[in-house]
């Protein structure tokens, strides 16, 4: 039996709060689609208070950025950097171009094509996330993306040095600050000073989500992806200090982020609301915290590892850290989930910083059928024929033709008549039956 002992904000709560974002993002949309960079700008000193010369960074202006950094923050900027490199390389290793002769003459393939250029929202309004510069601009390019443009919002009235810095690193073409709606709109938008780009990525606020979802479409993004949700799966083997940290540790990154334990054990359940109440009172971010648990923190109790394993596919949560005697019964059960982590010694904001996956992950149930953003993100596979023989074009045009008569495509039938005419012979394919050519004679 499944017992909640805290329950957070109901679904239809949820979706009234979704409706006024919606309506807010549409309003923006279609202003900057009118007026290009005079609307960007405008929304930038509302929203942000800023309003620079220009919002592209200039050689000399990312240079100074950079000379800001002390040198061992500049080598923990690398360092994070090589480890997301090194495994989206092993990702776009593991995605190969195929070339396959199926038929005798009939030659089929893909190809694995980068998207020519994509933009990269970096959130940075409270927290400057410069783990997001490295996740989405470095996994790009990796993928083989030509031109990359990435942006984050000032921070504190100025461009954030180690945002920068990351960007740089990891081979951004085009550096904007700016933030928020706007950021996403003149990039998939394209205005007078910013090129459309075909794809959007990165992870945002909700009105950054909504807009990645209102321009779905214009261009490609990586997955819708609102505020973060964490779950933990845990049982006696950890306890409620852990567990309390590890909910609190992402509730703080905004007051609409769910954070959910899940557990066997009705004692670790209750220790860990007693810590996450001892926590508040002394997290710096407790302000954020607080309300995010307090809204839409959960805490569940099953009575067996199978009542956990199935709650935790329905839930389907962008992170799931699982803290149990076993943690690989969830690794092989579980379907639905953004990311794993598995074991006390791993935890949710490792995967955030800098042990190599990327943390741009589905949220809102969206794990039920899309992982996260990864090299082939920015691939599209792309197929290709070729028929080298005049026997093979005979023969596949035959059966073509005979299904396009099925379907009542004349047109598409006579694509397959001519080819049988020009390069087929009733002695080649004996099991020919004529079929009636525009032109009135026989195929």
């Amino acid at each position: 039996m499944i017992r909640y002992l805290k329950r957070g904000k109901d679904a239809q709560g949820r979706a009234q709060d979704d409706a006024q974002v919606r309506a807010t993002v549409e309003g923006i949309l279609k202003d900057i689609e009118q007026r290009g960079d005079e609307a960007v700008r405008a929304f930038s000193r509302q929203f942000d208070g800023w309003d620079p010369a220009s919002f592209v960074l200039s050689p000399d202006e990312i240079k100074a950025a950079i000379a800001k950094l002390s040198a061992r923050e500049i080598e923990d900027i690398r360092f994070a950097q090589t480890q997301i490199r090194n495994f989206a390389q092993v990702q776009r290793d593991s995605m190969r171009d195929v070339e396959v002769e199926t038929l005798p003459g009939v030659i089929l393939g893909h190809r694995h094509i980068p998207v020519n250029a994509a933009g990269c929202y970096v959130p940075g309004g409270k927290y400057p996330l410069i783990a997001s510069a490295h996740m989405s601009v470095l996994t790009a390019k990796v993928a083989g993306v030509k031109r990359v443009v990435s942006t984050a919002p000032p921070y504190q009235g100025a461009p954030h040095p180690a945002i920068v810095a990351a960007m740089h690193f990891a081979g951004a073409d085009q550096i904007l600050v700016l933030g928020g709606v706007q950021a996403v709109a003149a990039m998939a938008i394209g205005t007078e000073s910013v090129a459309a780009v075909d794809m959007l990525v990165g992870p945002g606020n909700m009105y950054v989500a909504e807009a990645k979802r209102q321009l779905f479409g214009r261009v490609g993004i990586d997955l819708f992806a609102g505020p973060t949700e964490t779950l933990i799966i845990a049982d006696e083997s950890v306890d409620g200090e852990m567990c309390a940290v590890d909910l609190l540790g992402q509730a703080e990154h905004g007051p609409t982020s769910p954070a959910v334990l899940l557990t066997t054990s009705e004692k670790l359940a209750l220790d860990t609301m007693a810590e996450v109440t001892r926590q508040l009172a002394i997290l710096p971010t407790a302000g954020i915290a607080a309300k995010a648990w307090e809204v839409y923190g959960e805490v569940i109790v099953c009575d067996t590892e199978a009542e956990m394993l199935a709650k935790a596919d329905e839930i389907a949560s962008e992170h799931v850290q699982v803290m149990t005697r076993d943690p690989d019964v969830f690794l092989k059960g579980m379907t639905n989930y953004g990311a794993l982590f598995l074991g006390p010694r791993t935890n949710v904001s490792f995967g955030d910083k800098v042990i190599g996956t990327n943390h741009t992950l589905p949220t809102n149930k969206n794990a039920r059928y899309t992982g996260g953003l990864w090299v082939g993100k920015f691939l599209k596979t792309c197929t290709y024929q070729k028929v080298l023989t005049d026997e093979a074009s005979a023969l596949v045009g035959e059966y073509c033709s005979r299904l396009c008569h099925m379907e009542n495509f004349a047109g598409h039938g006579e694509q397959a008549n001519l080819r049988v005419r020009r390069y087929g012979t009733r002695a080649e394919v004996p099991w020919y039956q004529p079929v009636p050519a525009l032109d009135g004679g026989t195929a």
